[in-house]
């Protein structure tokens, strides 16, 4: 068995003692979070210059009922403020705002004696940092609502990793990056590459632990989970903050090699509060101004992989006007459809666009063809029960990755369209030719149809949310004064 898997059911487990006091999977992880810490600076000897003595580890361990308690509350405030001598930035910015929701002071020492229990440690870069994903995992399987939103199934962003083959030396950017799965495969397959940067020269070491990678997360118990998990697996921090996306900070990114990012799903809660999204700058869902952000944030000639719902290769209007530009200024060149049930609280239908943007700044027609793969078509519906391996991803891999490619026909799932194909469409990219048998899909438990229901109607809501402002918009040009002539 794998150490990092057993220790994440070890103290997975210590999850119901939590819930009898009311605490939710994501308030656990949350708690693991400053809890595990504070474990790995002492096991790696780093606590100095990281957190005071008074606030470490072992200031924990020697205390026990109310007093451990009233300590543990103090800590997290201490710790998360810059006004404590002796505290790290990066420890401030992973305790900013925190508090426990642990009531009990029997339940707070069961788990800080099961974390220093454990025969977790090793001198391997990546095992504290496995053990976190694999946690951030099982709250991901185990939270229904909302966890889908930020994590994205670790086999699906390594498969595309590999696919968009990130080198040294490039901007790396995910303007949606949640707990930082993108941007820890991307830094993995890079030191794979180098022998962990020590065939690089030292300028570019420098550029790899500094500025290579950019992102942003607007959720701050998100962003502390993220801080957490870059920091576990030794990916520098700097471009990474805490901020909007679609707001003037999202314009103000660091223009990308390479973008890896699955953008959140439904209604945003409001347009975008930048001037540069053009077509969709009056549109209140995310996904829309999510993926114009990425072909403007690309650099001529950077690639792009993002992951979107269906709605984004069928929706008229702003929906049509962005896949028209898409085309023309980058090539569109393949499409994913993925199967359903791999995001864990999004059962919505789901693809993977790849696009490469065009050499030359105001190109027209760059995409020829789009390839589309159909991942979805008669294949059961993914889950806790049933997940997503890299067996299921691998017949898509080897056709993305032929050095010619094959149209496998009607009968097949891999097929190109021509631009002129799909302009006799209307534009509409959400093309699937293979009949999908419902009867040999499985149904599925009724809590994953319930969250499919709910994503479906997030993503409607946020369409006709769309479709309203743009009728909104035309009302008002038709109402506004001509200027003489």
């Amino acid at each position: 068995m794998n150490p990092s898997s057993d220790l994440v059911n070890k103290l997975w487990r210590r999850a119901a003692i939590l819930r009898k006091d009311g605490v939710t999977y994501f308030q656990y992880v949350t708690e693991l979070t400053y809890l595990l810490f504070l474990k790995m600076l002492k096991e790696q000897g780093h606590e100095k210059g990281y957190v005071p003595e008074a606030y470490n580890w072992d200031s924990l361990r020697n205390r026990e009922g109310t007093d451990l308690l009233d300590h543990y509350r103090d800590m997290l405030v201490k710790l998360g403020t810059d006004k404590t001598p002796g505290v790290h930035r990066q420890v401030i910015a992973i305790f900013a705002n925190a508090s426990t929701f642990i009531r009990t002071p029997v339940n707070l020492d069961t788990l800080i004696k099961t974390i220093d229990e454990l025969d977790w440690y090793s001198s391997e870069r990546d095992s504290f940092g496995d053990l976190y994903e694999g946690l951030l995992q099982k709250m991901a399987e185990e939270t229904k609502k909302g966890a889908g939103q930020y994590f994205t199934p670790r086999v699906l962003i390594n498969a595309i990793v590999e696919l968009m083959d990130p080198q040294p030396g490039e901007v790396i950017q995910d303007p949606a990056i949640g707990t930082g799965g993108f941007i820890i495969a991307a830094d993995t397959h890079i030191r794979t590459k180098t022998d962990n940067y020590f065939d690089l020269i030292e300028r570019a070491q420098t550029f790899q632990t500094r500025d290579a990678y950019h992102g942003i997360e607007n959720v701050l118990d998100t962003y502390r989970l993220l801080l957490m998990n870059l920091h576990l697996h030794g990916v520098q921090t700097s471009h990474i903050s805490l901020a909007d996306t679609l707001s003037p900070a999202g314009a103000a990114m660091k223009p990308a090699d390479l973008i890896l990012t699955n953008p959140p799903f439904g209604p945003a809660g409001g347009r975008p509060s930048r001037d540069d999204l053009t077509i969709t700058h009056s549109v209140s869902s995310y996904q829309l101004p999510f993926v114009e952000h990425c072909l403007r944030a690309l650099k001529p000639g950077g690639r792009a992989a993002i992951v979107v719902p269906d709605n984004v290769l069928f929706e008229d209007g702003k929906g049509k006007q962005l896949r028209q530009k898409i085309m023309d200024e980058a090539d569109l060149h393949t499409i994913l459809r993925l199967p359903t049930g791999i995001f864990y609280a999004q059962g919505v239908k789901t693809n993977v666009i790849f696009m490469t943007k065009a050499k030359k700044e105001g190109a027209t027609g760059t995409t020829k063809a789009v390839w589309i793969y159909d991942l979805r078509a008669n294949r059961p519906s993914f889950g806790k029960t049933a997940p997503l391996t890299l067996a299921h991803l691998q017949p898509f891999m080897d056709a993305y990755r032929a050095k010619r490619r094959e149209d496998e026909g009607e009968e097949g799932r891999f097929r190109c369209f021509s631009r002129e194909e799909i302009t006799s469409r209307g534009d509409n990219l959400d093309i699937s030719w293979l009949r999908d048998d419902s009867e040999s899909r499985d149904i599925g438990e009724p809590e994953d149809i319930a969250a499919e229901i709910m994503a479906e109607l997030q993503i409607a809501m946020a369409s006709i949310e769309t479709l309203t402002a743009e009728l909104a918009s035309e009302e008002e040009d038709e109402a506004a004064p001509v200027a003489a002539e």
